[in-house]
């Protein structure tokens, strides 16, 4: 190789750090806010479910830090920082970056990884402001090394990716390549070994098989657990990133990685000796990924000629990390998602327009120019409540059943709006989830009465004359908590609230809005409203679930209510849409369920050593600012129209609590 010329020592002035919040990007904001106090330090995250500010919080208070919310993938706010921060250095370490989700979700790692660089680099070109750009890349994109190769990956070998998120931070670096020989942009790239240490979000291998240790679970092991990688402690790789600030040369690639390998299987049996366990007990083996390399091996050298190189063992790395964790269990909330062998993240929040249309967009384009021979030929919904749950999993169900389908872009309360988007879609079906329930329950709505009539009311009523107007069929996601228990319907009964009945619960604001429309909306034939209760779902990392909620809450009260499955009843709709069913739809599993015979699952499914208390609605009145419906509803019309409905407690079991079973 040849022989570099000694570097000189750069001195930045304004940096920006994209996915500051992260793991690696934290502690090396962290060390360059504590070494360099006369650097200015602008820190750039959206704050995805991987990053948390609490990761950054040491920083907080230095004159010389600044945090701002955002996405690299939004120019208009890039361009703005660099100009306005006057930004000189760019260290790009924002990006999705867990091989499993890049198997299930990989449009998203593209749009992240690849469209998010592209817009950073753009910015820099129209700029021509930043006067280094480091851009964080993996050893993943060497691709597998062979087990008896005793030579690392230089940085001059081929880039294999072997996955969706290997191949999208390969693509990333192409861009990276082609922006430096074509305009100049001063470009440095890192790849690096797998790293571990305190605040990592426990997806990842190492943080994941502590926290299932901490919980006395077993450790789960894809294949065989003979996949060997290097390990990196955080502040080792934080000083890496120190030296090629101020070391590395424009246009070098420096791999940060160590010639200490171990096996999967090798750090869980670590973890089990740390924490007194038997591995023999504690380990299992499960389905290993579509694809998982054997190995990774760097060459490591072009680095440490800089002056940098490991210091901290495994042994004392490991230890520390465990302390960490075991001090700061809560640090990242419910991860039981995460802690899933084949985790099956989906909560990836696609609120922007420009996101939404790169996952789904070309997927749509795609098939309009192959056969895909669908079953559904001739539908295209309008679905209303793109940023809500069920307006989400509609999108997602729209896609499974191959229904050509859209968002729409106008507010329910703007008409104008509303008949722009029948015109550029036009639908056959026009699905609305759309609504105010309160941020973060019901009680918001008592102080924001006028906000929740103009969605609630104004909002949806404005929607169903509109597709009155234009003759379509509209579907409306209301609600059951319209009831309450009363004589003719008492609790433990078993008589349920018919659709034709009623409504006789004013006890909340939100409620008397759904009542109120509800009542009007029996004007329109063309509309299809169904009642849902107290939603649940498989998600138990979804804070809107209510086995969720409830399983959180210090106090619980324990009352009998219908309630509805989404995993089983929002297929159901997808059909009653298809078979144009109009007028009202308790839309509920049949029978009722308590609050404590949903947490009896949960004890015995998920969480053994779960306890929960109960109070009564007298001590519960004093602790909410409206009262909260509880009813049973007759369910035998949707019974009678799909046989195959499941009970409530029967439906909780099959979609909720069999595929997150724990215990």
């Amino acid at each position: 190789r040849k022989k570099s010329p000694k570097p000189t020592m750069y001195e930045p002035k304004n940096i920006l750090i994209t996915g500051a919040a992260g793991f690696i990007a934290s502690h090396v904001t962290t060390r360059l806010i504590d070494s360099y106090p006369s650097y200015k330090i602008v820190a750039l995250d959206k704050v995805d479910y991987c990053s948390t500010f609490k990761n950054l919080q040491s920083c907080a208070s230095s004159p010389n830090f600044k945090f701002i919310k955002g996405d690299i993938a939004t120019a208009d706010i890039v361009n703005h920082i660099l100009i306005e921060e006057e930004i000189d250095t760019i260290m790009h370490f924002a990006a999705q970056t867990h091989v499993d989700n890049s198997f299930g979700n990989s449009m998203e790692f593209t749009y992240n990884n690849i469209y998010g660089t592209h817009v950073l680099l753009e910015a820099c070109r129209v700029t021509n402001c930043v006067k280094r750009f480091i851009h964080v890349s993996t050893d993943e994109v060497y691709g597998e090394t062979d087990l008896e190769a005793d030579i690392g990956n230089h940085e001059a070998s081929q880039l294999l990716p072997t996955n969706p998120y290997s191949a999208t931070k390969a693509g990333a670096e192409m861009l990276v390549m082609a922006y430096h020989r074509s305009y100049g942009l001063p470009i440095i790239t890192s790849r690096g070994n797998n790293v571990y240490g305190p605040n990592q979000y426990p997806e990842k291998l190492v943080p994941k098989f502590i926290l299932l240790a901490m919980k006395g679970e077993k450790l789960p092991i894809h294949g065989d657990g003979s996949n060997v990688r290097s390990y990196l402690h955080c502040e080792d790789v934080a000083e890496a990133f120190d030296v090629i600030l101020h070391k590395g040369e424009i246009g070098q690639v420096y791999n940060i990685g160590t010639k200490k390998e171990r096996s999967v299987l090798d750090v869980a049996e670590d973890i089990c000796k740390l924490f007194k366990l038997n591995p023999k007990d504690v380990i299992e083996f499960v389905q290993d990924r579509p694809f998982n390399d054997k190995r990774y091996f760097l060459d490591d050298q072009k680095l440490k000629q800089l002056g940098w190189e490991e210091r901290t063992p495994w042994e004392e790395g490991l230890k520390m990390t465990i302390d960490w964790y075991i001090k700061n269990p809560d640090w990242w909330g419910d991860v039981s998602t995460a802690l899933n062998p084949h985790p099956r993240f989906s909560a990836i929040n696609l609120s922007d327009e420009a996101q939404w249309s790169f996952q789904y967009g070309y997927s749509r384009l795609a098939r309009s120019y192959t056969e895909v021979g669908r079953k559904n030929s001739g539908l295209k919904f309008l679905i209303y409540g793109r940023t809500g749950w069920i307006g989400g999993l509609l999108g997602k169900l729209c896609e499974e059943e191959r229904i050509d389908w859209e968002y729409g872009r106008g507010r329910l309360e703007d008409r104008k709006s509303l008949m722009e988007d029948m015109r550029r879609v036009m639908p056959t079906h026009v699905l609305s989830a759309a609504g105010v329930t309160g941020r973060p329950n019901v009680d918001w709505c008592e102080s924001h009465k006028v906000e929740t009539i103009r969605t609630n009311v104004v909002g949806t009523l404005t929607l169903a004359d509109v597709c009155k107007e234009h003759g379509l069929y509209m579907m409306n996601f209301a609600t059951g908590c319209i009831f309450e228990y009363d004589k003719e319907h008492p609790l433990g009964s078993g008589i349920g609230f018919k659709e034709e009945d009623k409504p006789n619960f004013i006890g909340s604001f939100y409620s008397k809005t759904k009542a109120m429309v509800e009542d009007l909306l029996k004007n329109y034939d063309n509309v299809c409203t169904l009642r849902v209760r107290m939603p649940i779902s498989s998600d138990l990392s979804n804070p809107r679930n209510f086995i969720t909620k409830i399983s959180r809450y210090n106090k619980v009260v324990n009352i009998p209510n219908s309630m509805t499955v989404l995993d089983e009843l929002l297929p159901i709709s997808i059909e009653m849409a298809k078979r144009n069913l109009k007028g009202i739809w308790n839309f509920t599993n049949p029978g009722v369920i308590s609050h404590n015979q949903i947490l009896e699952l949960f004890r015995d499914y998920i969480d053994p050593k779960f306890k929960w208390e109960n109070f009564d609605l007298g001590e519960q009145a004093k602790v909410i600012v409206a009262p909260r419906s509880n009813n049973e509803m007759d369910a035998s019309k949707l019974k009678n129209e799909f046989p195959d409905l499941l009970s409530i407690r029967d439906s909780i079991i099959k979609f909720v609590f069999e595929p997150n079973k724990k215990t």
